[in-house]
């Protein structure tokens, strides 16, 4: 199949993500990258926060609060009233993208701007039937908060712990412009 036609056959489908629709914030950088005829997105997020109950597959996680955006105490004490008996974990990520490239050497000028851009994830993650690249952001941490459905830290940890997620996700949105700026 062409790559034009695989492309477009792509783009046209229907969002899968559980949210339904592409972050805000990452949104121009996938309008951006869809415009060049060598190249397209796959999947993206724009990076987040959330509070989550852990499985060994993905799918079957539990989302307590998600937000692709800086949180507030708040925001994060409120969706902490009703503990499970199960682990909850406190996890701040990176924003991260897939982009389909016609060619080896499309891929390249690609991991070439994320390297400009401060990206030290990046990389080809397969050429089989396509080639995919992944760029990823560095910014992220989690820990567990509760267990046995009891908090395991206090007011004043939470709030260092929001404010570090807060710092990074500013500085994962300032590496996100940078290479849209580049691009």
């Amino acid at each position: 199949m062409l790559f034009e036609t695989e492309k477009k056959d792509f783009l046209s489908k229907k969002d899968k993500s559980k949210k339904g629709k592409i972050d805000d914030k990452i949104l121009p950088l996938v309008n951006k990258v869809n415009s060049f005829p060598n190249y397209y997105t796959t999947s993206s997020c724009a990076g987040r926060i959330k509070l989550f109950v852990p499985s060994k597959r993905k799918q079957d996680t539990t989302l307590i609060f998600v937000k692709h955006d800086k949180v507030t105490f708040n925001e994060v004490k409120k969706n902490l009233e009703k503990l499970p008996k199960e682990s909850v974990w406190f996890r701040q990520e990176s924003f991260i993208i897939h982009v389909c490239c016609q060619t080896i050497e499309n891929a390249q000028k690609l991991l070439d701007i994320a390297n400009k851009a401060g990206l030290k994830r990046a990389g080809i993650i397969t050429t089989k039937n396509k080639i995919i690249v992944e760029l990823i952001s560095t910014e992220h941490f989690d820990t567990i908060i509760s267990q046995n459905g009891e908090l395991l830290v206090n007011d004043s940890f939470l709030r260092i712990l929001i404010s570090e997620a807060n710092k990074k996700l500013e500085t994962n949105f300032e590496k996100l412009k940078k290479f849209w700026e580049l691009l």
